[in-house]
């Protein structure tokens, strides 16, 4: 129990500082953060599980010299692996395993900036422009590092303002969707590891089947709509929910996908590749997002069979 507990401190520490060190490819590893934690929460159960995570989010915490939004962030991602855990022994469906550890780590991400904004006496809108504008800087000058085209680097600084406007009031739909995407992935990882390592096993019903509620699709027609609206706040609402049913309607789509590529026995590298150019190709997202969108209305894997006595 020991050397597994070490193990997992090792391998979540690695993860964490790969993430905050390295400037692009930091994004790759920050996407695995929660792994370790949730099967090291499933493996040794929930008193020794704790401490890894615990243990993590302590030396963040002195290596940012205290609370900050990147340490936030990052103990985030840290609360979503062990929240995972947690909810694994219930038994839950995959949806609801995604949404109630998301929701967890949201939850501690707003309340402490809520507390963090009391303690400093700044706004969370300050807060949040302040950390966006630190990012936005950083890059631009990563950009000039990598001699992007000069009339791209001077469009960016001279939007700068409305940029920055826009990314902090997209800010709540941005985190909700990247924590989103990173409990399914680690959910999806976690069962091919946890069969791997005779571990509580994951009992979805088939992913490929997967769709979202219904009633969604009503909430992402009036998050269109309000769009429309003169209201400036509101169509950040509206975007902000926009943002994480797109999302919702990506894993439908993908589902959708991946149906079809089982149906039609693709090979292994195959599929992969074809997973690699949706992920690089913005065009291909959308497509899929709108897979998943009208598979309301169309039913593409026909999974709902038509009652007695319908055409």
């Amino acid at each position: 129990m020991t050397k597994d507990l070490l193990n997992g401190i090792a391998i979540t520490g690695i993860l964490v500082t790969l993430s905050a060190l390295l400037p692009v490819m930091g994004l790759f590893f920050v996407i695995f953060v929660p792994l370790p934690t949730y099967f090291y929460r499933v493996k040794l159960g929930r008193r020794v599980g704790a401490i890894i995570p615990g243990t993590v989010a302590f030396l963040v915490l002195l290596m940012t010299d205290g609370l900050s939004a990147d340490a936030l962030f990052l103990v985030e991602l840290l609360v979503i692996g062990f929240s995972l855990g947690e909810l694994t022994e219930n038994k839950l469906s995959i949806e609801k395993l995604v949404s109630y550890a998301t929701g967890i780590a949201l939850a501690l991400v707003f309340v402490s900036l809520f507390f963090f904004s009391l303690v400093s006496g700044s706004g969370i809108d300050s807060l949040l422009s302040e950390y966006v504008s630190g990012n936005l800087e950083n890059t631009i000058a990563l950009y000039e590092e990598m001699k992007m085209p000069e009339p791209t680097i001077r469009l960016i600084q001279d939007s700068r303002e409305q940029i920055l406007y826009v990314l902090v009031r997209m800010t709540p739909g941005l985190i909700a969707v990247f924590s989103l995407m990173t409990a399914w992935i680690n959910i999806l990882l976690a069962k091919t590891l946890f069969k791997a390592k005779n571990l509580a096993a994951l009992n979805f019903d088939p992913l490929t089947e997967w769709k979202a509620p219904e009633i969604l699709v009503w909430f992402a027609i009036g998050s269109g709509m309000i769009l429309f609206l003169p209201s400036p706040a509101l169509k950040m609402i509206g975007l902000n929910c926009l943002l994480v049913l797109m999302v919702i309607y990506f894993f439908q789509g993908i589902a959708i996908v991946a149906f079809y590529f089982e149906r039609k026995k693709l090979p292994k590298f195959l599929k992969i590749a074809l997973y690699l150019l949706i992920g690089i190709q913005q065009i291909l997202i959308f497509f899929v997002i709108g897979l998943g969108f009208f598979d309301v209305w169309l039913d593409i894997r026909k999974l709902n069979p038509e009652k007695p006595g319908t055409s």
